[in-house]
Parts: structure tokens; sequence; C-alpha cells
């Protein structure tokens, strides 16, 4: 530029405008400090840069954070003070990496829509059904103290966030979120809970709070897509709604405890972090570390009580019985430490625990096979540290490294999944199998026949069909069907997102966002592809099951592999029958009993079919007729109807209502009779075992 004025001149004449002058950013100015009274103006200091001062300020200049404390003075003994009271004194300088390190992204978790929360931000993973942690990190999560009606009463506008020429992702603050809540919190008994309960819960009070958790996580997930909101961008539903009941107080195991939380079983899976905060298992919603301060604790360090595994750390290894884990901390850039971990926070109370050698309870994060970026939290039960070092992690810096060694006489946890793994691997054979394939490749998966109680060698003969027969399809009422030909999608006005009530009945990942009277899949006229998100049941199997014999209830049903809340597991195959079943048949689905709904609806109206439908499986049928009854089930049943141009079919689907570890038994409410059918099944003893149990079945 030519003719620049000094940034010291002063012109003496008239200022011609057009001349343009240098102007200087804000950031490049030198800062001002106040003169002392009295004293006379010193030349100016230095452009100011970002470090802690070794001296004191100057005269008359205000002390700020962070460099004000309550700790020693770090001004040197030479250094006059210049007049000023030592009321503030300069603390010691803090290394950057000592301060807590930022949360991974996660978006807003507070309901009322007002803004990110103070330690989250947005997530990098799809939204799915599936939610990835961290465990290195402190918990970067806080709660968000408003409750959710407060952003009902505003009754605030739909705030819309637009990326790209198709991503829209609307505010659902219309919608009275809070009301529903509160109606799946009174349907559950989740109102009001017992003080003494709630701090020293039992396993009721764990599966309920569990359970309304998901129902209304994956209601919010059904919500969010009806307003469009695109994958990635939306507000995470396993945070919000662990928040929501949080602040309601619906919670279990309040109080912290060194060792086993009442309620929770070896074995038990969690597919979210916030399951286990509000289980009482583990309290950091990010950190892989849980210890008790010395307020909480009584004793004058850190003691550390849970810890989860999730691959948050370049050396983490586990072998059954014993556990190699990697402490927390240290900067992290793409999955490597960069900087050296430090003897602090977790770190310090694992290394308490260490000396004092108190019980550690151990949550192992596991790949989710269903889900890229998910992961499976199995609870492995209690362990003792039995040693401690340092070493250098793969990236070259300082790693602190802890031995657990699982105590002894507990049921198995992780290791059943590693004998699971090696029966997929070949490298060990399932102990009494009878049929390697009871399907004789009719479904995806193999289904083997396993008996390792007795010597029967298999079940009556009958012909496996995995698809349901009908004599005589019921006539269709001829509505539209979809032209959706890269699949169904929410928030359009596909005819059969609309006979859902607006809604598509599925997550992205196969999962069933709620339970209505009757499911409308996509039909056989629709013309959208097999993978479209609303064909979840005709896609086949997806899971390993297998059919093996039990103690005492003949033979019944299991899986290889965890289910998740709302997963579909498989249908009901066989003859659909008109005139009622006999007596003798014991495979037998009647549709037109009465069953409890699982998911309380305003109406209080039990589920109820569109078409009476009753199917037998006794010479004919697939895996579904070896499901056995329970008064307190883990499966529940539901209604698919698929319509083409001409007719439609009525299919029974079963859907996991809790999340199912491996190898544990499936079983479903057979439901009571109406009174009126005289020669209808009889009763039968039940022998369920359930907390629950009436004493029979039909």
């Amino acid at each position: 530029m030519e003719d620049n004025l000094g940034s010291d001149s002063v012109p003496s004449g008239p200022i011609d405008k057009s001349r343009v002058m240098t102007v200087k950013p804000l950031r490049c100015l030198v800062p001002v400090f106040p003169s002392h009274s009295g004293s006379s103006a010193s030349p100016q200091a230095p452009p100011f840069a970002f470090g802690a001062p070794t001296a004191p300020f100057p005269p008359g200049a205000a002390q700020f954070f962070p460099f004000v404390g309550s700790h020693e003075s770090q001004t040197p003994a030479s250094v006059p003070n210049q007049g000023i009271p030592d009321t503030n004194p300069i603390v010691s300088p803090v290394p950057l990496n000592s301060f807590r390190t930022p949360a991974p992204p996660v978006p807003p978790v507070n309901t009322s829509g007002r803004g990110r929360p103070k330690g989250s931000t947005k997530s990098h993973e799809p939204y799915d059904d599936g939610y990835m942690q961290n465990g290195g990190y402190e918990n970067g999560f806080t709660i968000d103290t408003e409750d959710s009606s407060d952003a009902t009463r505003r009754k605030r506008k739909a705030r819309k966030i637009v990326k790209g020429p198709e991503a829209v992702a609307v505010s659902n603050s219309e919608v009275d979120i809070d009301e529903m809540v509160n109606h799946l919190l009174r349907s559950f008994n989740l109102v009001d809970i017992n003080t003494s309960l709630q701090a020293d819960s039992d396993r009721d009070l764990v599966q309920r709070v569990v359970l309304v958790y998901n129902l209304l996580r994956r209601k919010i997930m059904q919500l969010d897509d009806a307003k469009g909101i695109i994958p990635g961008i939306s507000r995470r539903a396993d945070l919000r709604s662990g928040t929501i009941l949080m602040n309601k107080g619906a919670r279990a195991n309040t109080r912290r405890r060194i060792g086993a939380v009442p309620g929770v079983n070896i074995g038990d899976v969690f597919f979210f972090r916030m399951e286990l905060c509000l289980a009482g298992l583990h309290a950091p919603i990010m950190a892989g570390i849980d210890y008790l301060n010395s307020k909480v604790s009584g004793d004058e360090e850190p003691i550390a009580v849970s810890i989860v595994t999730s691959g948050g750390y370049e050396d983490d290894g586990d072998d059954g019985e014993v556990l190699i884990y990697s402490g927390q901390g240290g900067g992290q850039r793409n999955d490597k430490l960069i900087t050296d971990q430090k003897l602090e926070r977790g770190n310090l109370a694992l290394e308490k625990s260490l000396h004092k050698g108190n019980e550690v309870r151990v949550v192992r994060g596991l790949k989710d096979g269903t889900n890229v970026t998910g992961k499976i939290y199995v609870y492995d039960g209690v362990y003792k540290l039995h040693e401690s070092w340092i070493e250098k992690g793969k990236s070259g810096c300082n790693v602190f490294k802890y031995k657990l060694i699982r105590v002894a006489g507990q049921p198995e946890g992780f290791m059943l999944w590693k004998s699971i793994q090696q029966w997929r691997d070949g490298v060990t054979a399932r102990v009494g199998v009878i049929l390697p394939d009871l399907t004789s490749g009719a479904e995806n998966l193999p289904i083997c026949l396993v008996n390792d109680v007795d010597s029967e060698k298999g079940p009556a003969y009958f012909t496996y069909s995995s698809s349901l027969k009908f004599a005589k399809p019921f006539r269709s009422s001829k509505s539209s069907i979809c032209r959706c030909s890269n699949g169904c999608q929410p928030a359009t006005n596909c005819p059969c997102v609309e006979k859902n009530g607006g809604y598509l009945p599925y997550s992205i990942g196969g999962v069933l966002l709620s339970h209505n009277s009757v499911i409308h899949e996509c039909g056989s006229s629709c013309l959208c592809p097999s993978t479209c998100r609303n064909r979840v049941s005709q896609t086949g199997l997806k899971l390993h099951l297998e059919v093996f014999r039990t103690k005492d209830k003949g033979w019944g049903l299991r899986s290889w592999d965890p289910i998740r809340a709302g997963a579909f597991i498989c249908e009901y195959a066989g003859d659909v029958i008109e005139n009622g079943s006999d007596s003798d048949d014991e495979y037998v689905f009647d549709s037109t009993r009465s069953f409890e709904a699982l998911e309380p609806i305003p109406t209080d109206e039990p589920v109820k079919p569109p078409f009476p439908v009753i199917v037998s499986a006794k010479n004919k049928g697939n895996v579904g007729r070896f499901m056995n009854h329970s008064c307190l089930p883990n499966v529940c049943w539901q209604p698919i109807l698929r319509e083409n141009e001409e007719e439609c079919h009525l299919h029974i689907g079963f859907y996991a209502i809790k999340h199912i570890p491996p190898l544990q038994e499936l079983t479903y409410d057979y439901g009571i009779p109406q009174a009126e059918k005289k020669n209808g099944p009889q009763r039968k003893k039940c022998l369920c075992g359930s907390t629950k149990c009436r004493g029979y079945f039909y």
C-alpha cells in the first residue's frame, strides 16, 4: 500500500478520505495497564502473551482468572510488592494438559432445546439405536436440571437446523413429552419411589427403570423421525431420555457403594452407558473409572468402585479371568496418546484401591456386531487389583497399567461370551449338539439342536417351515401401495408411513420403536426394495438361535447373540386354522386370548389384531413353536399386517421386551383364553419360576 500513515503520526491538514489508512486488528493492539495512583505512567509494555505471569501485575492492574487463587504467591522475594496488598496472590502456573480433556462430541441432552449444556457437544457417529463411548474421559456429561415440562409450558416454536439441501432437523418441543413420561412412570410405578428402596434397590426396580428408559428412548427416536430429523444431526435420544428420568428421580441404587450392586446380575447386558448410571452400576456417563472421593468414602484417599473397559486406550487387553486395564487421562489424537498419563483422579483411586484391597466392579465393553459404532456392556462381577506399573504405550507416552483378577466363586459373565465366540470360530465344539441345523437350510442362519441334560434325542417330528400358511387370505381394503424405490422414509407422504399413524415402526437398525395395536409393513405390491426399513420381519432370522433341552419344561429356545430391547426375533410360523385347535395341540398361538399390554396406552385397551388368527405349529412350523410360557416374559408378540392390492396377510412377530443376554431362555406369555370357550385348552402347571408366577398357564 502506498504512503501508509504511521501509527503515531497526526495529520496537520484536512484529511483526504479517499486515501486508505493502515488499520490494525484488535488482536494486534497492546493492552494498556492503568498506572498506580500517584505515580507517573510507565512506558507501554510489550504485547501480552498467553502465559502465566512470573511477577506481580503492574500497579493498579486488576488480577484475573486463571492466575488468581488462594495458593501461595509465586512473587520472587527480590521483587518488591510495589505497595499492592497481597490479598490475591498469583498461583502456580497450571499445565494445560492437567485440565480435564474435553468430552467427545455429543449433542445437547436438555429436553427444553435451549442450547448445549455444559460439557456436551455434537455427536460424530451416525444416529442409530447404537451408541459408542470412550471410557478414557472424565465425566463430561452434565445433567440438565430443567424439567422437560418447562419447555412444554413455554410452547417454544420449532427450531430448524439446515445443513445441505435436504437435511432438516426440527425440534419436537411442541410434543408434550412430559405428559408421555409421566404416564410411563405411573404405569410402571416409578413415581415417588420409596427412598430406602431407591437407595438399595431390588431386581424388579432395576429392570423397571431400564425398561422405561428404553421405551422412552425409542419413542423419542420415533418422534424425531417423524419431524424429519436427519441421522447425525439430531440430539441423542439415549442421553435425552436418561436426563429426563434423572430429573424425574426414576433411577435405582442411588447409594454409592463398594462391591456388588443389588438388583444387577452378573452377565446382564446394557447397550447404553446411561443405563449403567440409571441402574447404579457405574455413575459417570463418560469416564471409564468410577471412584468415591474422600467426602463420600469417609477416607482420606479416593477409592475406585467400578471400571468400564470400552477400548478407549491403545493397550487394553484381557484374558478371561484376568484383566489388564489402562489408566485414564493423557491427551489423545486419532485414538493415540500424545501426552503422558498422570497419577490423579481415577488413576489415583485405582492405585489406592490396590493398597486397600477393596473389590472393584468390572463392566466389559464389547463391540456390537449389529452396529459398527455401538458397544455392548456386560457386567462381569467384582475384581481385585493385584499389580500396577507404568509402561510406554505404542505412541511412546507413559501409560498406567493395572492388573485385576476376578474374585473366585462368581457365575460366568465374560467367559460365557468367550466360549460362544469359540463355538462360532470352530475352536471348540458346542457340547450336546444333536443336529447342527434343525432347519436344513430353510433359514438364513443355522439353528442347532442341543441336549446336555438327558438322553432325549429330539422333539417329535414336524416339517420345518419359515413362513405362515394361509388357507384363505383376508380381503384387502384396497389401500394405496408405496412407490418408495429407495425404501420407505419418515416424514414423507408414503402410504405405509401413514398407515402406521405417521411414523415408521422401526429404527434404522431394525428395532421396534413403539408397540402398536398392529404394525403395517410393506406388502408384495409395494415398490420398495427387500432392504426397506419397513420390512424387518420379512428378511429372515438375524440371530444365532438354538433349540435346547430344559431341565423340566421340555424343549426351549435361546440365542447365542445378545438381544437388545425391541429387536425382532422371529415370527410364529405354521398353519392358520379356522375352526379352533385340538385340545391336545400344544403348539398353538391364539391371538384371541387376553394378553397384558407391555406399554400401557392412554385408553388402556389390550392389543388386538384386526383379524382373529389361530396358528397351529404341531405339524409344520419354525423355531417359534419352541418358545415356552412365562408369567414374567422377556418376549412379546405384535400383529404384523402386510397388504397388497387384492389381499392382506396377518403375521405374528416376536420382539424382545428388554435386553436379553446370550443363552438366556426366550419366553412369552401364552395369554388367557376367552371364558366362553368351553372346549378350550386346560390349565397346566406353570414352571416359569418367576417372581410373578401365576402358578398355571393354558
